[in-house]
């Protein structure tokens, strides 16, 4: 009988950059979309129809000196094609709930100390590129950007005895679906949102505008609202604890944030340039920026956190350094990757027009992150 390995497990590997062969026996079209991703992986892709009559065709294509492991999209053809493979004398497993579980898994990583004895931690999406936040102070909690595993964020504060006070979405998600209203349903938390995004949303929020300061515990740790428009209208960043830029989807570590997903690139370029070029220039240098996305599994640093100083982007970050705004225009309109899935339908859902269930939830939200500009 083939092992199971867990996609925490798996995600280990990746932030260990351990050596580690998949057999990814998905369609090719799936395969080539989306796929499970580390700087010292080894890939196979053969789909499960084509292994049918036996895995000995592909033994001496997988390499018997590297940890194995089975992948299909929702487990169960993967078992058997790890079964098979035991059969044959090779060693592998598989992954515990296939690709749907890589797609939700969340690993915390402690970012940092706040300067009054708080914490930062950066909750990890590693099979979708999603990153939110925790700010912990004094036993009390506040949530950025939280996916729709809600529960991971309410368990986590629980174990570190803080209470969740305030919950934020610094713009209106159109790639995943946010768990922020329901994470503050379910605890009493106040619930923010960017107004200019939230104009056609079914519920009560409050409106997170240009100068809000709010307090997490009794510290002096405030998360002061920075307006950023450019991927949204309503795109707002935080600045914590005067340490950290959360910049959402408007400035990520290798690029920057796409403003056509609401068909808006061309009159929203010009936002977006204003709150890179001029707004982000105001700020320290210092700061160091943390969003709510990466694209390419490059980005993370070696512990599987994801960030970097503001200066450090400045200076290296191609989106910050084209001084032509025409360049600059034709670079965000121009050279974007596909819509992220089912968009439309998440935007939806997150001004809570829509209510699908947990199952097509995640069918929506199946498929890489597609928030940024190449």
């Amino acid at each position: 009988m083939a092992k199971v390995m867990t996609a925490k497990e798996v995600t280990k590997k990746v932030f260990n950059n351990e050596e580690f062969f998949i057999l990814d026996v998905r369609n090719e079209s799936d395969f080539n979309d989306w796929k499970i991703e580390g700087k010292n992986f080894e890939y196979l892709n053969v789909p499960y129809f084509d292994l049918l009559d036996g895995v000995e065709p592909i033994l001496d294509k997988i390499p018997a000196d590297k940890e194995l492991l089975v992948v299909c999209a929702k487990e169960g053809s993967s078992v058997m094609v790890a079964d098979m493979l035991e059969e044959a004398g090779r060693e592998a497993s598989y992954l515990q709930g296939g690709m749907k579980a890589w797609s939700e898994h969340l690993e915390p990583v402690k970012v940092g100390d706040l300067k009054d004895g708080g914490e930062m931690y950066q909750f990890v999406r590693i099979g979708k590129g999603c990153l939110s936040y925790m700010v912990i102070s004094n036993g009390e909690a506040a949530i950025v950007d939280a996916t729709r595993m809600t529960d991971v964020f309410t368990d986590f504060a629980a174990e570190k005895n803080a209470e969740i006070k305030h919950v934020f979405d610094t713009h209106l998600h159109a790639d995943h679906i946010s768990g922020g209203r329901k994470i503050a349903e379910k605890t009493g938390a106040s619930y923010w949102l960017p107004p200019k995004d939230a104009e056609e949303v079914t519920f009560e929020y409050n409106r997170l505008e240009d100068g809000n300061e709010v307090m997490i515990g009794s510290t002096k740790i405030t998360i002061q609202a920075v307006y950023s428009p450019g991927h949204t209208i309503g795109s707002t960043s935080f600045v914590v604890d005067d340490q950290y830029l959360l910049s959402g989807d408007i400035l990520f570590i290798d690029s920057i944030g796409r403003p056509d997903l609401a068909g808006k690139a061309g009159d929203w370029a010009g936002d977006l340039r204003e709150t890179l070029y001029k707004r982000y220039k105001e700020l320290s240098s210092e700061l160091i920026v943390m969003p709510a996305h990466f694209m390419i599994i490059d980005e993370l640093n070696e512990d599987g956190s994801v960030s970097e100083k503001l200066g450090t982007l400045f200076a290296k970050n191609h989106g910050l350094n084209i001084k032509d705004e025409g360049e600059f225009r034709k670079l965000v309109s121009e050279n974007l990757p596909p819509q992220p899935n089912a968009y439309q339908e998440i935007r939806e859902t997150n001004m809570g027009k829509v209510s699908p269930d947990e199952e097509k939830q995640r069918e929506m939200e199946i498929g890489p992150n597609r928030c940024a500009v190449r």
